[in-house]
């Protein structure tokens, strides 16, 4: 399954989102239920899947808004996670689990890998680690490819591209084996 919310971007949640999400199924209004459709959809494809492949580019150093409304439309009480005060200061509970996530990511500079020397500007990397538990993603299951330089259009760029090509085709033999479906949320450009 591949949704491109690049081209068909999810709407933002708001209050009446919220509204439906947090009343319990079996009382909520039919209104509820026509808002929530497009999220159950979307939880239901990453329910399906055991490998979740994001083509999320960094804009600006953090995540594009088309994604994080496609996070905000999966991150749902009762469907992606549990919340409960009797946990104490941990009170919400992934409720999928055991799926891999593969970011492909587009980054005009470089050096945002761990270490780098831009790697206190990656706002995208954690961002994204913070919200994968919703998708049923432990933080260790995360496997990123970025291609950096591509401000400046010169050979560390074409190196870039080889490298992120060759990364992609390993991840793709290493999961296509093993998976009975993925799904695909796109954004790139």
């Amino acid at each position: 399954m591949t949704r491109d919310i690049g081209q068909d971007p999810v709407p933002a949640i708001d209050h009446r989102f919220i509204h439906a999400a947090f009343t319990p199924p079996e009382a909520r209004e039919g209104w509820m239920s026509d808002r929530l459709a497009l999220s159950d959809a979307l939880i239901d494809e990453v329910e399906a899947a055991d490998v979740i492949v994001l083509g999320a580019p960094m804009y600006n150093y953090g995540m594009p808004a088309a994604l994080k409304g496609w996070i905000d439309h999966i991150a749902r009480i009762g469907r992606t996670f549990s919340f409960d005060l009797a946990r104490g200061d941990v009170p919400i509970e992934p409720i999928l689990q055991g799926k891999q996530l593969i970011v492909l990511s587009s980054r005009g500079e470089f050096g945002f890998e761990p270490g780098g020397p831009r790697a206190h500007m990656n706002a995208l990397d954690p961002a994204i680690a913070a919200c994968a538990h919703y998708f049923g993603v432990d933080a260790a299951d995360i496997q990123t490819v970025a291609i950096e330089y591509q401000e400046f259009k010169d050979a560390r760029h074409d190196r870039s591209v080889v490298a992120a090509e060759k990364a992609t085709r390993e991840l793709a033999l290493r999961f296509g084996k093993t998976t009975r479906q993925s799904v695909s949320a796109d954004l790139s450009v």
